[in-house]
């Protein structure tokens, strides 16, 4: 909850275009760059990728946060499920939390980022990822 605290802190004096992602000043799409990726090995736990993620939303810094978030999702829908039932969705609520963690960095709403953070980090901690 410290974090939490400290991270809300940095961030209430940090303008929100601090973490928007750059715009274009006409409507052709632009193709962008890759992410930065955390400083992670492979290998890493989801919890890891989480911190990371809080991180890096604490220090402004979007496009990790976005990537950190994209990674610890993907290894948490990394599953066994029978055939036939792949279109179900994962019931592991910590995937439903970093989507919304991941919606809040997109709408630049950096409170309920970091809430939607937490409480995955609490989730995959409490599972052992």
């Amino acid at each position: 909850m410290r974090t939490l605290a400290f991270a809300a802190a940095l961030l209430a004096a940090m303008p929100l275009a601090a973490l928007a992602q750059p715009g274009t000043d006409n409507e052709r799409p632009v193709v962008r760059s890759a992410l930065p990726a955390p400083d992670l090995p492979e290998n890493a736990k989801v919890s890891d990728f989480l911190h990371a993620a809080l991180g890096a939303v604490a220090s402004g810094r979007a496009g990790q946060a976005e990537e950190a978030l994209e990674m610890a999702q993907t290894r948490l829908l990394d599953r066994s499920v029978p055939l036939g039932r792949t279109h179900e969705l994962s019931a592991d609520p910590a995937v439903g939390q970093i989507a919304q963690a991941r919606q809040a960095l997109g709408a630049g709403d950096r409170v309920a980022c970091l809430q939607a953070i937490q409480a995955a980090i609490r989730s995959t901690t409490a599972e052992g990822l």
